[in-house]
């Protein structure tokens, strides 16, 4: 087991990567324990499930809104949780974003914690303290920045994913290795077929590598004021295509990278040799690099983009594999790349 720690502003997070889901227990208080997951990990894994009381959501992205916050809400003061408790979210991203938020906001904040059991959630989402909710349609609208107390990254657990959700995961890998790690953008060219078999090696480089990336970003800069923008890489436009298409997250990333890398390609920092490793790597892992796209819903849901100042957005572009730069674009500027990549 790696054991790694974020310093939030007001609060340390430790990862524990290589940890087993039944060691749970020995890293949470005596207090009151409430668990909130969703039927799948909970029908795979409740055996494992430290002392608590459970709280299940439904799943898919449809249900990570204020109106499941809210049912949340209901069950926590039906159970007298008091500030005491601690919060234990287990599942993907979207268990975890949500009981980031719940644990956030329930008494102006109580103690949480995340057992993440998909790639996604090990290499991403359950890492760097953003918790939050859609809303109107449009991802993560309504959210805050608040470490975890821990995050357990089991790898045992990876094995009952499915392709797609593997894909999730892996295209999130690829981000981390082309904005800050070529080293690691070399591994995974060299060990598509372990990868793609979840070997336990390779699942151990990938999540710990991962999250050294974002830990140490996240380290500089918690609130995205400016480093930590670099995580975008690749999801100003996935996450358009993701509200307009119904793309698995990780699917809509990888589609977003290359337009990202087109668009460095044009900004005459990305060689072209570059942008064809990037492109071949995504498709090894079978992941998709471009699609045809419905332009004017994509471009407006763009133009809603948490991101955007203005008519600009800042755009995450590609020095070189392995370091990225954070550039404002004028949405006319990446309407023209669009339109040469998705016609």
């Amino acid at each position: 087991m790696d054991t790694l720690e974020i310093i939030g502003a007001s609060s340390k997070s430790t990862l524990f990567v290589g940890e087993k889901l039944e060691n749970m227990g020995a890293h949470l208080p005596s207090s009151q324990v409430v668990i909130i997951t969703d039927a799948t990990v909970r029908n795979l894994y409740q055996d494992r499930f430290p002392k608590g009381k459970i709280i299940e959501i439904g799943m898919g992205e449809g249900i990570k809104t204020l109106e499941t916050v809210q049912h949340i809400y209901r069950k926590l003061v039906s159970m007298e949780a008091d500030r005491s408790v601690v919060v234990l979210g287990i599942g993907g991203g979207i268990v975890c974003d949500v009981a980031g938020f719940v644990a956030s906001t329930y008494l102006r904040g109580v103690r949480f914690a995340f057992a993440a059991t998909t790639l996604l959630a090990q290499v991403d989402a359950s890492v760097g303290g953003k918790n939050g909710v859609n809303f109107a349609g449009y991802k993560n609208m309504v959210g805050v920045f608040n470490q975890p107390a821990f995050v357990i990254c089991d790898p045992d657990v990876l094995g009952t994913l499915s392709d797609q959700n593997r894909g999730c995961g892996l295209g999130e890998v690829v981000k981390h290795a082309a904005i800050a790690d070529d080293s690691l953008f070399g591994y995974l060219e060299e060990n598509v077929a372990k990868i793609l078999a979840l070997k336990p090696q390779s699942v151990h480089k990938m999540v710990y590598d991962s999250v050294v990336i974002k830990s140490g970003i996240v380290n500089r800069d918690e609130k995205e004021g400016g480093e930590r923008r670099k995580l975008n890489f690749g999801h100003t436009f996935g996450h358009a295509v993701e509200k307009v298409h119904r793309l698995p997250h990780g699917e809509a990333v990888s589609i977003g990278m290359m337009v990202a890398a087109n668009l460095s390609v044009k900004k005459g920092y990305l060689k072209n040799a570059e942008i064809a490793r990037l492109e071949n790597l995504l498709t090894a892992l079978k992941l998709p690099t471009r699609m045809a796209i419905d332009k004017s819903r994509v471009m407006d849901a763009l133009r809603h983009d948490k991101k955007r100042e203005n008519d600009t957005v800042h755009f995450v572009l590609l020095r070189r594999l392995g370091e990225a730069v954070v550039v404002p674009i004028p949405l006319s500027n990446l309407e023209s790349v669009i339109s040469n990549m998705m016609g």
